[in-house]
């Protein structure tokens, strides 16, 4: 087969990007072609600051922190600069408990302790710790313990269960 035909016989857009329509699981991981998955969050949506605190909130609570992730991704990519580092630092927290739940202790121990930093900058930065009613403060200390745990060998936990609260 031609290196065209290869690129053909892939999943891709009208724009050549990829869809990634393959199924997967609560947790973001790919499952076979034709099995059952969980539905994906849509992509590149625009969604009001609160909006995406809710949606994000329902996901992490329904054991679903990958799916979280990618709405904290669409504010990061659509969300003004000056907000952008925030909503980064909260897709990285999602994404160490996903990496957690996994059993990637390394990981997850590691991105939640970056999506913390990140969350220490912005809000030493910004002098906002409670930006939409998201408790930088509390996550912090969820994602330092988190990872504290999982550094000392216990992991990998359950994300429904470990899932922090954003807000009050």
């Amino acid at each position: 087969m031609t290196s065209a035909g290869a690129s053909d016989a892939r999943d891709r857009d009208t724009q050549g990007r990829a869809r990634n329509a393959r199924p997967r699981d609560g947790l973001g991981r790919p499952l076979p072609y034709g099995t059952e998955g969980v539905p994906r969050q849509p992509e590149g949506v625009v969604r009001a600051p609160e909006e995406t605190v809710a949606e994000a909130q329902t996901l992490l609570d329904a054991g679903r922190p990958f799916h979280a992730h990618e709405v904290f991704e669409d504010a990061w990519k659509s969300g003004p600069e000056e907000e952008r580092a925030l909503w980064r630092g909260l897709a990285q927290l999602a994404v160490g408990l996903t990496h957690a739940a996994r059993g990637n202790a390394v990981g997850g121990a590691r991105l939640l302790r970056r999506g913390a930093g990140a969350l220490v900058e912005w809000e030493t930065e910004r002098g906002e710790d409670r930006p939409y009613g998201i408790d930088l403060g509390g996550l912090v200390r969820w994602a330092e313990g988190l990872a504290g745990r999982l550094e000392g060998g216990h992991g990998p936990v359950d994300a429904g269960e470990a899932a922090p609260r954003l807000g009050p």
